[in-house]
C-alpha cells in the first residue's frame, strides 16, 4: 500500500520565550495515531479529586478547512490516575487559531500534580467529510431502532458460557 504524504499543519509557539523547552506535539512511536501533549504550566499544579483545570500547552495551530484536531486524554493518566479530559473528546476546529488549553479533569481518589512539561493529553488530526442535512418524514427500519443507553446489556458472556 502506497504511503499518505504527511499533512502540513503550522504551529505557533505562542510564548517562545517562556515555553521553548515545552516539546511541540509529536508522536512516540512511528504507528501512533495521536501526538502527545505537554503542559506548559508554569510550576506544578495540583488537582485533587473532581478540580478541573485548563493545562495550557503554549500552542496555537492552523489546520486546513475540511479537518478537525481532537484532544483526548491519555490512557496510562487515566487508568493509573483517574486524569480525563471533561469533553472528551475535546474538538479543535480549522477555524481556530487560539492557544490548545486541556480542561483536564481528576476523576481519581487521590490528588494528581501536573509538572511543567507532563505529557498530558494526546492529539488526532482527522479529515471531515462535508455533510448536509436533509430533513424527511420518517427514517429507515433498523434492528436496533430507538434502543439506546445500554440497550445490548452488559454482559459479555459467550454463548457457551450463558448458561453458567
Amino acid at each position: 500500500m502506497p504511503e499518505t504524504p504527511p499533512l502540513h499543519i503550522p504551529i505557533r509557539r505562542l510564548r517562545p520565550e517562556t515555553d521553548a523547552d515545552i516539546p511541540l506535539p509529536r508522536p512516540m512511536t512511528p504507528h501512533s495515531a495521536g501526538m502527545d501533549l505537554c503542559a506548559a504550566v508554569a510550576g506544578p499544579v495540583t488537582l485533587a479529586p473532581g478540580d478541573i483545570y485548563p493545562a495550557p500547552t503554549g500552542f496555537a495551530i492552523a489546520l486546513p478547512p475540511g479537518y478537525e484536531a481532537q484532544i483526548r486524554p491519555r490512557s496510562g493518566l487515566a487508568v493509573k490516575h483517574g486524569i480525563g479530559i471533561v469533553n472528551a473528546p475535546g474538538t479543535i476546529d480549522a477555524d481556530y487559531r487560539g492557544e490548545i488549553r486541556i480542561p483536564l479533569i481528576n476523576l481519581g481518589r487521590e490528588t494528581y500534580t501536573v509538572h511543567r512539561g507532563d505529557r498530558v493529553a494526546q492529539m488526532v488530526i482527522q479529515k471531515l467529510p462535508r455533510v448536509v442535512l436533509v430533513a424527511v418524514d420518517a427514517l429507515d427500519e433498523t434492528d436496533r431502532g430507538e434502543g439506546g443507553f445500554g440497550h445490548t446489556g452488559v454482559a459479555g458472556r459467550l454463548a457457551s458460557n450463558a448458561s453458567g
